[in-house]
């Protein structure tokens, strides 16, 4: 059986952090915890998940699709949380998943990519500043993704502002950029709004292993992503009254558009009729040995033109 290799493997104990030896089971240390962060694209994960933990934890942490949830079975707790992707050439948008399996002495992580929260604390456990506690653990790493997410909201608030700036100076807007942001902001808030819920349940925890110091930051948590809820909310609003101020705008556009032509035909279809009927080529039309007679038919379309004009002037259809 293939080997299996943490991303990070520590015997936490008042903030200090141990490396776990190479036989990683799921028995925390006599005091403390232990911490054991596995890639799901690791071949030997899945032998080592249905060896150590309960099956419907186990199918929680290696199911290929999640969403943020927050479920107490048996003495444990089934977490899963979401942070944006801040991977090289990637979309924050693109949110990545964190599945984690925990009790009053274990946490057993996993993900498919890179998570910036979570590798914080790896790299505080390396330098001897980890979590001292399974509800510090949580209360840090909800924090981190959180204030991650806000920074990607943030952000998006400000190209907002910057197309509602463009759109009332007149200035045209990149091709597909509202559509873009639109898109990130729904693609953001699919998974932020049960976040939200998520963390909230995890807040309410009292009677578990969290002490109350840690289930306050853990509100105050929950409080600042469902203001992020409510901030890409406003903004999904606003870019949907900026779309329909541009769709507007462009309808105005072609119905003027299509107005001017139809008097313009108004106009200039006596005046073909007019032409028309004297370029017949018959015997008897009029005017054929006159030698003013061309003149006299452009100064009666001249005429007939300008008449036209102003009576549509006059009527206010111009």
């Amino acid at each position: 059986m293939e080997t299996i290799k943490p991303l990070a493997a520590f015997d936490i104990n008042e903030g200090i952090a141990e490396p776990v030896g190479p036989a990683l089971s799921v028995l925390g240390p006599a005091s403390g915890y232990r911490w054991l962060h596995f890639d799901l694209q690791d071949q030997a994960l899945r032998a080592w998940v249905a060896e150590h933990l309960p099956e419907i934890a186990g199918r929680a942490l290696l199911q290929s699709e999640t969403r943020p949830r927050c479920e107490r079975f048996e003495d444990g707790l089934i977490l899963n949380l979401r942070g944006v992707n801040l991977n090289p050439e990637s979309d924050p948008e693109d949110m990545v998943s964190l599945r984690m399996w925990i009790t009053g002495t274990v946490i057993v992580s996993a993900r498919k990519r890179k998570v910036w929260a979570m590798d914080a604390i790896r790299q505080a456990a390396e330098a001897g500043a980890a979590p001292a506690s399974v509800g510090r653990f949580l209360a840090e790493l909800t924090y981190g993704l959180t204030s991650r997410i806000e920074t990607v909201s943030l952000g998006l608030e400000e190209q907002t502002d910057e197309l509602e700036e463009a759109i009332s100076e007149g200035r045209s807007l990149p091709p597909g950029k509202l559509a873009r942001i639109r898109q990130a902001v729904i693609k953001m808030r699919r998974f932020i709004n049960p976040q939200r819920e998520a963390i909230a349940a995890l807040s309410t925890l009292d009677n578990w292993i969290i002490a109350p110091e840690e289930l306050a930051l853990l509100r105050e948590t929950a409080n600042r992503t469902r203001r992020i809820v409510e901030e890409l909310d406003a903004t999904r609003d606003r870019l949907s009254a900026l779309q329909d101020h541009i769709d507007a705008e462009r309808a105005h556009a072609l119905s003027r558009n299509s107005y001017v032509l139809s008097l313009v035909a108004a106009i200039f279809l006596p005046l073909g009729f007019l032409t028309g009927l004297f370029g017949v080529n018959i015997a008897g039309m009029p005017g054929t040995e006159a030698p003013l007679a061309f003149w006299l038919l452009t100064a009666v379309s001249l005429v007939g033109g300008i008449a036209l004009f102003l009576i549509f002037k006059f009527s206010k259809w111009l």
